[in-house]
């Protein structure tokens, strides 16, 4: 079994962040992000990978090698000029091996699901499908594009964001295609499925189904979605085989030191020879590497990049703070602030009041 994992993007919504690491790599319950996805597809049955990658593609190879460890095998093909979903799939079909009727997953590499991959690949295979797509409701579709099924599973349409949606089914970014779908996607040039492969699909009167299930989703792309999703799969809210441990409020890796008078709860990870002190409180937060978290500092729902130092009585809350950063004692950061990469907060230089 094959699968496609796309993970071309920047990662903007994550910098800086992602000025180093692509979005995939940052560390997530215990391991980069990726880790918990491949862990998930071989699972399922998948034994062999081609990622998918652009922005700083040396990282992924760098870090998963020939995927040996995880018990897969993996190829990569770089992509070195943008072209949308659709290209990007059709760009690494030479190193698929599968027949024409096979099928072959694909993900976006910025989900989080707990969804029933082995389902739908039978749902898939049942059907002889051309293609089929995870589906999720949601509670307010309009913030994204609606794809209506009919009583089969059969998707109907795909309709753009509105106001006023047919459904509240959206695509969950989880695919199973017959490989001669991909091979027949145009070569070279940019193509959104979304809009170009999927109602190709359907005005040819392929078999394009939807399979739906509410299970745990989350995209990750933003920092508030990034931190409850690796808090989630600590928590055990969601599972992932790749978790390094039990589920529990918090996972420490071995080589961090934190204080017996410290407080980690809600999910938090801390990082390899991270140092948190006596009296600080982190909650719901992801503490990279090398970082060190100060006496009575308080983090929430915070990520904290590779070296980082907070200093004492500092108070963070959804902040996001940048490899190497220093801040200084008794600031107070929240409402989405970020911290860029190397920067340098002297003691007492930021103070948000609380709102009335």
């Amino acid at each position: 079994m094959e699968a496609i994992v796309l993970v071309g993007g920047q990662g903007t919504r994550l910098q800086p962040l992602t000025l180093r690491t692509p979005k995939p790599m940052l560390p997530f319950a215990g391991m980069p992000f990726l880790t918990h996805q491949l862990a998930r597809l071989r699972d399922a049955g998948v034994d062999h990978i081609v990622m998918a990658t652009s922005y700083r593609s040396e990282v992924f190879q760098e870090h998963f090698g020939s995927g040996k460890d995880l018990g897969v095998r993996i190829d990569y093909v770089t992509e070195t000029e943008p072209l949308g979903t659709g290209g990007g799939i059709r760009n690494v079909a030479r190193r698929l091996e599968s027949g024409a009727d096979d099928p072959v997953l694909i993900v976006n590499g910025d989900v989080l699901s707990g969804h029933d991959i082995s389902a739908q690949l039978e749902l898939h295979r049942r059907r002889e499908a051309a293609v089929t797509l995870h589906l999720v409701e949601v509670e307010d579709p309009s913030a994204f594009g609606c794809v209506p099924t009919d009583s089969h599973a059969r998707v109907t349409g795909f309709i753009e964001k509105s106001p006023d949606p047919v459904t509240n089914r959206i695509n969950a970014g989880c695919y199973v295609f017959a490989r001669r779908i991909i091979d027949d996607i145009p070569a070279e040039r940019p193509v959104s499925v979304e809009r170009e492969t999927f109602p190709g699909l359907l005005e040819a009167k392929a078999i394009v189904l939807g399979y739906v299930e509410n299970a745990y989703w989350l995209d990750v792309g933003t920092p508030a979605a990034f931190v409850k999703g690796s808090a989630d799969v600590v928590l055990g809210v969601v599972a992932s085989p790749a978790l390094p441990g039990s589920p529990g409020e918090s996972l420490i890796h071995p080589e961090a030191t934190v204080h017996s008078a410290a407080v980690i709860t809600g999910g938090s990870v801390i990082g390899p020879r991270s140092h948190v002190e006596a009296g600080a409180q982190v909650h719901g937060s992801v503490v990279a590497d090398g970082v060190h978290i100060a006496a009575g500092a308080v983090v929430t729902d915070s990520l904290i990049g590779r070296r980082a130092v907070i200093g004492q009585r500092s108070i963070l809350t959804d902040a996001v703070i940048g490899e190497g950063a220093k801040i200084g004692a008794t600031n107070e950061l929240s409402s989405g602030v970020r911290i860029w990469t190397d920067a340098v907060i002297p003691d007492a230089a930021i103070r948000f009041s609380p709102l009335p």
